[in-house]
């Protein structure tokens, strides 16, 4: 029986729409085809190189991880598509949400900007207070936000 190769080589470069999408909430200007890598100064605690880079596959995690970053710019979240292996986020998966209910994650390796997600909702400046305080708070008692 013959079978059609170029079909068959068609159907394994479609995207099936069940991919899992990532997320990355940021401060940094970047664009389709960047790179998020590890070395660079990291957004949140002490500004440290980043061993790690970290993704979500929630909205809302984004949110908080572009609305919690350091600096005055403008928040952003990206699309990104990870490159390598990726691993529960320690930080919170460990500590405070057992499970990963947040679906966060770490890895070593880049991650590609696929897109920017331009229309999106931030949280309620009380409760957006609320956890930059507690932040602020942790960082006076000398605990580090993330921990490689």
């Amino acid at each position: 029986m013959e079978t059609n190769t170029s079909e068959n080589k068609l159907s394994e470069t479609l995207h099936t729409p069940f991919s899992q999408t990532f997320f990355h909430g940021t401060k940094a200007d970047l664009k389709p085809g960047d790179f998020i890598e590890t070395g660079i100064n990291s957004n949140f605690g002490q500004g440290n190189k980043a061993k790690y880079i970290y993704l979500t596959a929630t909205l809302d995690a984004a949110v908080w991880g572009a609305e919690l970053a350091l600096g005055e710019a403008r928040e952003r979240i990206y699309l990104v598509e990870p490159t390598g292996p990726i691993e529960d986020d320690p930080n919170l998966t460990d500590k405070k949400f057992p499970g990963n209910p947040t679906k966060s994650y770490r890895s070593k390796h880049p991650f590609k900007i696929v897109g920017e997600i331009t229309i999106w909702q931030g949280h309620p400046p009380e409760r957006l207070k609320i956890m930059k305080d507690a932040v602020a708070k942790r960082r006076e008692e000398g605990i580090e936000a993330i921990e490689d």
